[in-house]
């Protein structure tokens, strides 16, 4: 038997361990608070009404839901059979925005009623990811495609009228979320295929870089990478952590300040988590995944967020 010193593997934190310098952020463990099927379901895109009714999807089956917040009953609004869908946004009008992923090479942007009714292709050619609205009315959305080795996706701005597509930055390797800050100044986003979080300053009313305007105030590590994203009314903002089980927290300068695990991630579940989101009007945050094939279905987690959330777009007259 040797004497010589080893490595000890603690087996128990073989899935997902946190990286040694991101352990020692404050964390939060979330809770269980939805569950929205027995089933794998890839959830996505959580986005509140002005009525508090809580619409999501799942991206491979092509469901909108719409989760009554008052009875939590869960009512399927529309399908969008093989179109990928893997963001839903809300119109200040009412309208829902939903951006598909199509056949991961080509896709669309559509917008229906909250009931599910006048269905209407506003933009097609872009595999659409997610997409943040601005407060005129026009948005910014990720065109999901790149790889580490060939960074062929990008950021773009699209005018109110929807007719006017304008280059923000391109040659990324998968653009996945995207947010605004408050003052709609700097707009972040997340790059899946290189682990990185982009904060950009803008300029030309939101239609062009300022300046040296790009930075990358951080790399993640581990697989796969960075999802979707959002902010608080504090400018914080919140990164879902795909394949990992957590949401990294980090102020407005892109400093880690904080993350939230989800419970049971050290034993490999629900590791898929896509999307935060706080509930207007609280510092509850909401928090979608999935465990895949590990038999504990697809839900909804809640924790605490660092502020209260932030009055989008929608949310004004």
């Amino acid at each position: 038997m040797s004497d010589q010193p080893g490595f000890h593997f603690d087996s128990e934190l073989s899935w997902v361990p946190v990286p040694p310098h991101e352990a020692g952020l404050p964390t939060m463990t979330a809770e269980r608070w939805f569950k929205v099927s027995d089933e794998f379901r890839q959830l996505e895109g959580l986005c509140f009404d002005k009525n508090g009714n809580l619409f999501l999807l799942e991206v491979f089956g092509g469901t909108i839901y719409r989760l009554d917040t008052t009875t939590m009953t869960l009512t399927e609004v529309f399908h969008a059979k093989g179109l990928n869908p893997a963001a839903v946004k809300i119109h200040k009008d009412g309208r829902l925005f939903v951006c598909c992923l199509g056949d991961f090479s080509t896709g669309e942007i559509f917008t229906i009623n909250p009931d599910g009714s006048d269905r209407k292709t506003i933009l097609k050619g872009y595999v659409a990811d997610d997409m943040v609205f601005a407060k005129d009315g026009s948005f910014y959305f990720t065109h999901f495609v790149g790889t580490s080795c060939e960074p062929t996706g990008g950021l773009y701005h699209v005018s109110a009228d929807g007719g006017t597509v304008t280059p923000i930055l391109e040659k990324m390797a998968g653009p996945n979320g995207i947010a605004l800050s408050t003052d709609e100044r700097m707009l972040w986003a997340t790059e899946t295929n290189a682990n990185r979080l982009h904060l950009i300053e803008l300029a030309d009313g939101g239609k062009s870089v300022a300046p040296y305007g790009t930075s990358i105030p951080y790399h993640f590590t581990g697989f796969h990478g960075p999802d979707s994203c959002s902010v608080d009314s504090a400018d914080n903002l919140y990164v879902a952590m795909y394949n990992q089980g957590r949401v990294m927290v980090f102020n407005r300068f892109g400093f880690p300040i904080g993350q939230i695990l989800i419970p049971g991630r050290e034993r490999g579940h629900h590791l898929r988590t896509t999307h935060p989101m706080l509930i207007p009007g609280t510092s509850d945050l909401l928090i979608c995944t999935n465990d895949h094939d590990g038999g504990e279905g697809s839900w909804i987690f809640k924790s605490k967020g660092f502020a209260t959330a932030h009055k989008s777009f929608q949310f004004h007259e």
